[in-house]
């Protein structure tokens, strides 16, 4: 059966792209990987995507105004927003199954309780968490941070290609279309809130608790992690088959460490993780700013300015390329006094 797994991006998260890609490789020899790319490498600055089948810029996907469109996001609510339409895209190519992992995760086993999922189900999903909080700490930092940015983690995905898992892509592609932000007082949470609707919207959806799939800092406190005298890594006795490791090097870091306690092995993971980064670098790329994130002029875009031409959709049709710079030009309009 035809399975592809994508990822969504820009080049900042090359080297974690990369690293997931080989750890993929390994696990699903078979499987088809294909990169989204939300960036453009300038010239001279080529990238290396050896590790994936099939490379996706934004600009090719069948956004409308694609530029337009691309203005209203930051960089992370641009990755997360293009998700939709890639699926879509991906499913109207007849993949049967389609798999989305973020960047950052690693696949240490193969998905096998995934597979055996998606032979009955449309959609299957995986919560932040599978039991209840094991301190009062853990419910504010998990509980309840799931209850303000989604029930499940969107940093994976599985949709079979079949009526439910098209109507499903379809809605959750129009939807981030519409709004994927991250606006939390307006409920809002870039694709992932939406999704906490899912199992009541559409039949065929799955919800995975197997605690060796998407492991993360937000899950260790009742997932202790822990190798085997084979070397096999578990989480909550469980071989672990994908561990996400979420902002690494910032907030990632205090979170893991915070539910880690006396028990070495998250520390060991994350130094295997660093070593792994620091070997799938590009040096051509570090420092490089985002393609969508200043205008021509190579003047940043101020968030301001993107919540102006969100709130002002008339403008779209008074400027060709809100990127632009110079006389005449959407940052030129943002400067004129009112």
């Amino acid at each position: 059966m035809r399975t592809a797994c994508f990822t969504s991006f820009a080049l900042s998260y090359l080297p974690r792209a990369r690293v997931m890609a080989l750890s993929l490789a390994r696990a699903h020899p078979d499987w088809e990987r294909w990169a989204l790319l939300v960036d453009r490498a300038p010239p001279g600055h080529e990238a290396d995507f050896a590790d994936f089948h099939h490379v996706v810029p934004v600009e090719s996907l069948s956004i409308p105004r694609r530029r337009h469109w691309l203005f209203k996001h930051d960089l992370i609510e641009a990755c997360t927003a293009a998700k939709g339409r890639m699926l879509e895209h991906l499913l109207e190519l007849g993949v049967e199954r389609v798999v989305y992992l973020d960047p950052d995760i690693v696949v240490f086993a193969p998905l096998a309780s995934v597979l055996a999922e998606m032979a009955r189900a449309s959609l299957v999903l995986t919560p932040h968490q599978t039991a209840p909080a094991t301190s009062p700490q853990a419910a504010i930092d998990n509980e309840r941070g799931s209850m303000t940015t989604g029930i499940f983690n969107l940093g994976f995905l599985a949709v079979r290609n079949d009526a439910q898992g098209r109507a499903f892509a379809a809605w959750w592609a129009a939807r981030l279309h519409e709004a994927c932000y991250d606006d939390r007082p307006a409920g809002l949470f870039t694709d992932q809130k939406y999704v906490d609707l899912a199992p009541a919207l559409f039949g065929g959806v799955s919800i995975l608790r197997d605690p060796g799939c998407n492991v993360a800092s937000w899950n260790l406190d009742h997932r202790p992690l822990e190798f085997t005298q084979e070397g096999v890594l578990t989480a909550a006795g469980a071989p672990v088959s994908f561990f996400h490791f979420t902002k690494v090097g910032g907030a990632g870091d205090a979170m893991i460490e915070r539910y880690a306690g006396e028990n070495p092995v998250p520390f060991e993971l994350l130094a295997w993780y660093r070593r792994a980064l620091a070997a799938a670098a590009v040096p051509a790329l570090d420092g490089l700013p985002w393609a969508y994130g200043h205008f021509t002029d190579f003047t940043p875009i101020p968030h301001a300015a993107r919540l102006a031409w969100r709130a002002h959709p008339e403008l779209w049709g008074r400027f060709d390329d809100p990127f632009a710079a110079g006389p005449g030009s959407f940052a030129a309009w943002l400067m004129e006094p009112r």
